[in-house]
């Protein structure tokens, strides 16, 4: 079994392989930076299964070079030799008087036991490291948590048990809904978590051995010092894929794994991303704004997933953030507004605005309806009674277009659609994509959290899981229950209420602005974007497919879908616009 050791490199003391004993006696694995001189610090704890001795530029190549290319100033003041996917860089939090603590999650890494993705044991283990953590000789009992994704996800879970020496968090690009943000958008099973988990977490399960790397720094197996057998690292893990394609309906397993908002009362900093569509900006938009917390912060930007959080921009954020409630600092961060915008334009131009609240309560909601009559795209509601049919397999659906516009106009917030919708079959899965062209007709992409190319907005929704929830549904974000089927007689037309997740973009003046009905996933010409190194395809929605055949059998979805334009429910998308200075 690993053993602690006690060490001195770069300027800090580290604890390599702590001991934290869990609640039901496991011992879980953690490794402490701190600053060389003795004393009592603050503490940024992460816990995750991403192994804590996996160099981020061995493990995640193609990231560290867009990392390294997109934010420069991680090369300075840094060997990066301690560099980790999605967590702070310990020599440049340790010099300001921090301790870092990351911890290997159950099961992977250096930690034994049974690996299972962000369950209630999980929560509990990260309730044990932040009490560990808040009472060792060397911390001063004010812990943070800090980190990317699944070190965001789990923040709010753990929050909710509010461990005493818990004193902030940051939730940097993390979804809170396990079901309708990660793993079935609309009730539709998305193919991220199956590939997710064969690529980051299976392969560095505890026991290993050579398979599971070395560290650059140390030299020690990544997964352990044991090496088990397959059999053993198959018992060692629960069938999360297979429970996810077994499980259609929100039921208790995904609320397990989801955020209990009205036990969070820990201030913390929630940053989104707008170009997080399949996973990154919702969770972290609907946490927010649920959690009872009286001191709380909301931040959306754009770029890739992971630059902004290590680029100065990020980092200073945090910071000042965690300054404040870990140490005590009276350096303004309360008087920071609860809300800041990076602004969307084309061109990846972002503007900073401080607001008050979300949505803006200025705000002019307004519907622009699908128009059949020339696949327009507008204010004025449309008087002809029709139908279009798409096919949804071998089409890219139907696109509905305003003409160029003749002022600009700035899109920030929640979108809803409502749709008229019928099928040959028993059900139909609806794909809705808001897109800008520019004057020569080419659409407006942006670099997104897990692909280069993404559009403004996305949206699903399985027609058989219509049914809404009336005490959560806002007439600009629809809520549903995914509680119980409601087949569609076919070729009979359901109204549907689609929620496209929150977006921002200023369209210039000249620019035209589009909603694509579809009945497959969005991409932006078909072709790869082709990044180095890159451990999927990315053709507009990275990662965040829809495609399983299990879930999706063509004889039911891939057909022809019909679009109803019906006098008093003719197709439209509620947008959130902004006035303009």
């Amino acid at each position: 079994m690993n053993k602690t050791v006690h060490d001195k490199r770069d300027g800090m003391r580290i604890i390599w392989d702590a001991e934290i004993k869990a609640s039901d006696g496991l011992v879980i694995r953690a490794d402490v930076f701190m600053p060389e001189k003795e004393g009592k610090y603050p503490v940024i704890l992460s816990y995750g299964p991403y192994a804590k001795n996996l160099s981020f530029q061995e493990g995640y190549k193609s990231q560290w070079l867009r990392v390294v290319k997109g934010a420069p100033n991680v090369l300075e003041g840094s060997s990066n030799k301690y560099q980790n996917w999605e967590l702070v860089d310990p020599e440049k939090w340790c010099p300001d008087g921090y301790a870092v603590v990351r911890v290997d999650s159950r099961g992977t890494g250096c930690t034994p036991g049974v690996v299972d993705p962000w369950s209630p044991r999980e929560t509990e283990d990260i309730y044990d490291s932040v009490e560990w953590a808040g009472t060792q000789s060397w911390s001063n009992g004010k812990v943070g948590i800090n980190g990317i994704s699944y070190y965001a996800m789990n923040q709010w879970h753990a929050a909710a048990l509010k461990p005493p020496h818990l004193a902030a968090c940051c939730m940097w690009e993390g979804s809170s809904d396990f079901y309708r943000e990660q793993n079935r958008h609309g009730g539709i099973l998305c193919d991220f978590t199956e590939s997710w988990y064969k690529r980051q977490v299976a392969s560095v399960q505890y026991g290993r051995g050579e398979a599971g790397g070395k560290s650059v720094v140390t030299g020690k197996l990544v997964t352990g010092d044991e090496t088990l057998p397959p059999e053993q690292l198959k018992k060692n893990a629960i069938d999360l894929v297979g429970e996810l394609e077994r499980r259609e309906m929100d039921d208790k397993f995904y609320r397990d794994r989801s955020g209990h908002f009205d036990k969070i009362e820990v201030p913390f900093l929630s940053a989104a991303n707008w170009g997080g569509v399949g996973l990154h900006p919702r969770g972290n938009i609907e946490g927010y704004l649920a959690s009872k917390s009286k001191q709380k912060w909301l931040e959306i930007h754009g770029d890739t997933h992971f630059t902004l959080f290590y680029a100065t921009y990020g980092e200073d954020m945090q910071k000042r953030f965690f300054a404040h409630f870990l140490k005590g600092e009276n350096n303004g961060w309360d008087k920071t507004p609860p809300v800041v915008l990076q602004v969307r334009s084309p061109g990846e131009k972002f503007e900073r605005r401080e607001e008050k609240e979300w949505p803006l309560a200025r705000t002019q909601w307004t519907k622009f309806y699908l128009d059949p009559d020339g696949n327009g795209f507008g204010t004025k509601e449309p008087s002809k009674e029709t139908t279009v049919t798409y096919h949804t397999k071998q089409s890219d659906g139907v696109t509905y277009s305003t003409p160029p516009l003749t002022e600009p106009m700035e899109i920030t917030g929640p979108v809803a659609a409502k749709m008229l919708v019928s099928s040959p079959t028993t059900d139909a899965d609806v794909f809705l994509c808001l897109r800008v062209y520019d004057p020569q007709g080419k659409e407006v992409v942006f670099i997104g959290s897990n692909d280069p190319r993404t559009p403004v907005g996305l949206g699903w929704l399985r027609a058989s899981h219509r049914k809404l929830d009336p005490a959560k549904t806002k007439p600009y974000r629809p809520y549903h229950t995914h509680d119980e089927k409601q087949p569609l007689t076919p070729n009979v037309p359901v109204e549907l209420d689609i929620e496209i997740w929150p977006t921002s973009i200023v369209v210039p003046k000249g620019y035209r602005l589009a909603l694509t009905v579809r009945g497959k996933d969005y991409e932006y010409d078909g072709t790869d974007a082709g990044v180095a190194h890159a451990p999927y395809p990315m053709k507009g929605v990275g990662p965040f497919t829809h495609e399983n055949p299990t879930d999706r059998p063509p004889a039911v979805f891939h057909v022809d879908n019909t679009l109803h334009f019906k006098k008093g429910q003719m197709p439209y998308v509620l947008l959130p616009v902004i006035p303009m200075k």
